[in-house]
């Protein structure tokens, strides 16, 4: 019954996505990478939402709250902060010159040669961290809901290496074939299976946990073990409070505002209005993720002692309280998902490569580039990386210390360096690629170092607020010494209308208000007794 309904509805999604796609252009880089720039609200923060949650999210997330608490929940939490300040102050400037990545900012800022190490880092992270994080988290999740490892008779290792590779095909098949505007569907669809029967969840568990009845199970929560329920970290705990205020901030002011597979689906939006709310609706998106992503890891630690390998907990969970049913229907969400997010990250990564590595090397060769032929090098290049990914994603069950910590330590060797040098360009006219250059290679040895070689006992997040700090410094330092002769101008070149909403504002403080609410409620202040 579970894989009936799994299939059911992802069969439903597909036809549903071809059917209203059929007559769009996808022979076109425009199309590829950003659906024509036609997207509306709905479809921008569902696809926002769905870039940014996959089943890395779901698994790391609430292994977390079942070995801590629910402080993990800050990631995503206090990134409706960070989303509104990207909505009011960033998304405008990049839709009024006419980017169509964001070292190409830089490069207008800077020169060509932050672009292009920029675009390099961004494609190291892709290849390393993002695609494989995605198909490993979705490995872990179907084998616990569906019990393959047991149907099968395999060791989980291997099942691993099975699923990886089947749904890294998959997915890249549906790249190849669908682009952007397909995706930006699938996601809405799923966006409305998600904030309906997704969000049944955390009543199965507590029924489960209950005997059968689910207001037994909230009592057992609510009363016993309530440190699970604190979203206020202490040190020790994977998100130490403090750390709200110094790296988290920075990393999600980047994610949101720099990073290109997020940026690449605001910049489809068909106006800056469109794209602001589509930035709410995710917002809105965040404040509920919290039932589906922490809420079920606290149910499982009172349902679990003692699991060997805690990044199976979710999996575990769902697969246990669940109707056969609810488990296809859970999974069908947790595949799109996944499939999301990897197709984004193929999509931007084939952008990165075509127009800021490829384009620019012919162009030094004298070749002129048909359209197509950019296309198809697009498309190959998916097809390649998506390869190394499937072959990387299997080590990550090697890594220490949580999966999501494993993400976000990996991720900040790329994200903050080039938010710091993107917020000094935004800030600047005079600081000169030079700065931006020392700036990178500073920030990224200095990490690297304090987190391979130095046990310098200090939280990584707080680490790279402290390099943001003196990244800062050096690259103003360079800017008083050797200054650009001629102060940056920001020229525009929008290619959409650029006025913004005009409830923006209001709604961003209510947004901000009820992430703060949150956190009072999961603390010694509201639900946790001391």
């Amino acid at each position: 019954m579970a894989l009936t309904s799994f299939m059911i509805i992802i069969l439903g999604i597909v036809l549903f996505s071809w059917f209203k796609t059929r007559r769009e252009k996808t022979g076109t880089l425009n199309a590829l990478f950003f659906a024509n720039r036609k997207l509306g609200f709905a479809a921008v923060g569902c696809g926002l939402l769905f870039t940014n949650i996959n089943t890395a999210s779901f698994i790391g997330e609430n292994e977390l709250s079942y070995i801590n608490n629910m402080s993990v929940m800050a990631w995503g939490v206090t990134s409706v902060l960070a989303m509104q300040l990207v909505s009011e102050l960033i998304i405008p400037i990049y839709l009024r010159t006419g980017i169509a990545t964001t070292p190409d900012f830089l490069e207008a800022r800077y020169d060509r040669s932050v672009k292009s190490i920029v675009s390099i880092l961004f494609l190291a992270n892709y290849i390393v961290n993002l695609l494989p994080a995605v198909l490993y988290g979705s490995a872990v999740a179907f084998d616990g809901l569906f019990d393959i490892s047991e149907q099968l008779r395999i060791p989980h290792p291997a099942t691993v290496w099975i699923l990886v590779w089947g749904i890294g095909i998959l997915a890249t098949l549906y790249a190849l074939l669908g682009g952007l505007k397909a995706l930006t569907i699938s996601d809405t669809l799923l966006g409305f299976a998600l904030f309906t029967g997704g969000l049944l969840l955390p009543y199965f568990a507590l029924r489960y946990l209950g005997g059968g009845n689910w207001h037994a199970g909230l009592q057992t929560i609510l009363s016993s073990k309530t440190a699970h329920l604190n979203s206020i970290g202490q040190r020790g705990d994977a998100v130490p409070f403090g750390t709200l205020f110094t790296g988290m901030l920075l990393v999600n002011l980047y994610y949101w505002g720099t990073e290109q597979y997020i940026v690449q689906q605001a910049l489809a939006s068909r106006d800056l209005a469109t794209c602001q709310k589509g930035m709410a609706l995710a917002a809105l998106g965040k404040l509920m993720l919290p039932l589906l992503l922490n809420i079920p890891g606290v149910i499982a630690a009172h349902l679990y002692t003692g699991l060997s390998n805690t990044s199976t907990v979710f999996s575990k969970l769902a697969g246990d309280v669940s109707p056969p049913a609810y488990s296809g229907y859970l999974a069908a969400i947790l595949f799109g998902a996944t499939v999301t997010t990897f197709i984004v990250g193929l999509n931007s990564s084939a952008t990165l490569f075509v127009l800021n590595v490829y384009r620019p090397l012919m162009a030094k060769k004298g070749r002129v580039l048909q359209e197509q032929d950019q296309v198809r090098t697009a498309k190959r290049f998916q097809a390649g990386i998506a390869l190394v990914a499937m072959l990387i994603a299997p080590f990550i069950l090697f890594a220490t210390g949580g999966f999501y910590t494993y993400l976000q330590k990996i991720g900040g060797l790329f994200s903050v360096p080039i938010f710091t040098i993107m917020l000094v360009g935004f800030l600047t006219k005079r600081v000169p690629p030079l700065a931006a250059r020392v700036g990178l290679f500073f920030f990224v040895i200095s990490y690297g170092a304090t987190q391979l070689f130095f046990n310098i006992q200090l939280h990584f997040l707080h680490v790279l607020a402290l390099l943001f700090v003196l990244t800062t410094v050096i690259m103003l330092l360079i800017g008083r010494w050797k200054p650009m002769p001629v102060p940056f101008e920001l020229k525009q070149n929008n290619r959409v209308a650029v006025r913004p909403w005009r409830y923006r504002r209001i709604v961003g403080l209510a947004l901000v208000l009820a992430a703060f609410l949150l956190f009072i409620l999961f603390s010694p202040l509201g639900l946790v007794k001391t």
